[in-house]
C-alpha cells in the first residue's frame, strides 16, 4: 500500500536513510573540507533530492549547505594558522579555498584580518 508520498509499503522515503537528516552529509563535508563539494553532491550524499536537502539542512542549521560550509572552512583555516607553521596558499587548499586570494577574502570577511595578521596574533606558541 502506498504511503502518504505514494511510495510502495517497504520503501523507505526520499532522504529517510537512517533518520538523521542532514548530521551524516554534514560530517561527511567536514571530512572533506579540501575538496570541491556541490550542491547536488551533498543532496546525492544525503540521497534526498536538491531542494529537501537545501530546505533540510537550513532547518536543521539555520543557515543554507554554502554559508555554512564556508564557515566550516574559515574556521579550519583558522585553526591551521593558529596551530601549524603551513604558509596560506598550503591553508588555503587544506581548508578548500583552493587560493589564497579566496582564504583572504573568506578569512577577512569572517574576522577582519588578512591570514599574516590573524597568524601574528593568534599563532600559539
Amino acid at each position: 500500500m502506498p504511503d502518504r508520498q505514494g511510495h510502495a509499503g517497504g520503501h523507505q522515503a526520499e532522504g529517510d536513510g537512517d533518520g538523521d537528516g542532514t548530521a551524516a552529509t554534514r560530517g561527511w563535508m567536514l571530512a572533506n573540507l579540501d575538496a570541491p563539494i556541490n550542491l547536488a553532491a551533498l543532496a546525492d550524499h544525503a540521497r534526498m533530492s536538491v531542494r529537501t536537502f537545501t530546505r533540510r539542512f537550513r532547518e536543521e542549521t539555520g543557515v543554507s549547505p554554502a554559508k555554512w560550509l564556508t564557515r566550516q572552512r574559515v574556521q579550519h583555516a583558522r585553526h591551521l594558522l593558529e596551530t601549524t607553521d603551513l604558509g596560506v596558499e598550503e591553508v588555503s587548499r587544506r581548508s578548500g579555498f583552493g587560493t589564497a586570494v579566496s582564504l583572504r577574502q573568506h578569512l577577512h570577511a569572517a574576522v577582519g584580518v588578512s591570514p599574516p595578521a590573524y597568524w601574528r596574533t593568534f599563532r600559539r606558541t
